[in-house]
């Protein structure tokens, strides 16, 4: 991703590549297309070599427009379906591995409850690696990225005591790994020049943020089409050159869990 202008990345002095695929690994987000961005090209590196992928997305995306008067569930269930297209773009073979839940947009807190949610479905689906926002990126501004970003930590720890939430019925389970996209603090870069593709592809299944969050209009213009291929594909090099590799997505490293 393209170093942002409004803080320093810092790079850690020893940056790794390429972990060995995870059996399983469940990426969390704040909405419908954030782990596409986040994390869409490294999902589909790994699903494509035999990982199971899942997704939670924490809000049910109401808010993901600017047009005042489209109705707020009909938005809810546009935006599920493009998730569970994107889903499927990244290589993702399961009916259940697309969680929502469904917490109001841009009203997303980082609570008792909400980390119940997380710590569940960690402990159900037993991923290898975690994956989420990095909610101690300075000056971010969206509170449904930085809370999602703390649920994706505090969920873990729930998830890895047997004290937390007994009540789940479900057997605890320790990730071996967390990676935390839109970094402050680079330690890992995953190669992704062979998944660049899926990745668009995922991207572009969420066609109700195009005008939105990908500048491309309505009638999708093959020309503005194009021209957001070539910025995801700049920013998968900015990424990959942190690492000395032709393209990657750029994470913290969280190995102690």
């Amino acid at each position: 991703m393209s170093i942002p202008d409004s803080f320093q990345t810092v790079l850690h002095q020893d940056i790794t590549t390429d972990i060995d695929v995870p059996a399983r690994a469940l990426a969390i987000g704040a909405h419908p297309d954030d782990v596409e961005f986040g994390c869409g090209g490294t999902l589909a590196k790994w699903a494509a070599a035999g990982c199971e992928i899942f997704h939670v997305v924490c809000t049910d995306g109401a808010k993901g427009t600017w047009d005042a008067d489209v109705d707020p569930g009909e938005l809810v269930a546009t935006r599920r379906r493009e998730q569970r297209a994107a889903a499927r773009a990244l290589g993702s073979r399961r009916e259940d591995s697309v969680v929502f839940l469904n917490w109001p947009d841009g009203e997303l807190d980082s609570g008792l409850r909400q980390r119940w949610e997380i710590a569940y479905w960690i402990r159900k689906f037993q991923p290898t690696v975690v994956l989420g926002h990095d909610p101690w990126r300075p000056y971010r501004i969206h509170p449904d990225h930085h809370h999602a970003g703390l649920l994706a930590c505090e969920g873990i720890v729930a998830a890895r005591d047997p004290k937390f939430f007994p009540e789940q019925n479900l057997a605890p389970h320790r990730p071996d790994l967390l990676l935390l996209w839109e970094a402050a603090v680079v330690h890992h870069v995953e190669r992704i020049d062979t998944s660049i593709d899926a990745k668009v592809r995922a991207l572009l299944a969420h066609e109700s943020q195009l005008e939105t969050t990908m500048r491309i209009s309505r009638e999708a213009d093959p020309e503005m089409i194009d021209a957001f291929r070539r910025r995801i594909v700049e920013s998968a090099r900015d990424a990959g050159r942190l690492a000395g590799i032709e393209a990657g997505e750029a994470f913290a490293a969280i190995r102690r869990l």
